[in-house]
């Protein structure tokens, strides 16, 4: 297990690295679920584009990691952190195969959601989600967040600006959660 930034019983995250180039690639080249709902770096010269994005202090990214043989199981960005009197992130996720479907996203969702309250003491965290995209709907709801609105066009897709509905949750609807 490398440097893990949170970890469950089967998954870890941890940040990325140049290191991790090729096996990310060869991941998404593998994951054929991916389109239309995300496009993660498909070579390594754009993963490498994608880590200097992830340099900036508005974006954090993590990568979904199996315990059992340290793969790379998916990804999960916090982008467009704010503070101030604000305090969010959106998160954007996808599992990669032959990981998907074995919820290692669930749980990397969960610990990034934990590392978002806790460690970087945001106050929300949210989600914006294609309307068709059922898998990362149910994902939201497993992690706790809470359908909050819908918004046209909100964000450009593969060249298209596609519809959104916007998830969330809150660090004191979290707390409570993890209490009960």
């Amino acid at each position: 297990m490398r440097r893990a930034v949170a970890t469950r019983p089967r998954t870890y995250l941890r940040k990325p690295s140049v290191a991790d180039a090729e096996e990310f690639v060869a991941r998404v080249a593998e994951s054929d679920h991916l389109a239309p709902w995300v496009f993660p770096p498909a070579d390594v010269g754009a993963f490498r584009q994608w880590l200097t994005r992830g340099e900036r202090h508005e974006i954090e990214q993590f990568l979904v990691c199996s315990r059992e043989d340290d793969g790379i199981a998916g990804f999960v960005n916090l982008n467009g952190i704010q503070r101030g009197a604000v305090q969010r992130a959106t998160a954007g996720w996808s599992a990669l195969s032959p990981y998907a479907g074995r919820g290692h996203l669930t749980d990397g969702v969960s610990m990034a959601i934990e590392v978002a309250f806790t460690q970087m003491r945001l106050h929300r965290f949210e989600a914006d989600i294609q309307p068709g995209n059922e898998r990362s709907r149910a994902l939201a709801r497993r992690c706790g967040l809470r359908l909050e609105g819908y918004s046209p066009r909100l964000v450009l897709v593969d060249g298209d600006w596609r519809d959104h509905e916007r998830w969330a949750v809150n660090a004191e609807d979290w707390r409570a959660a993890r209490r009960s």
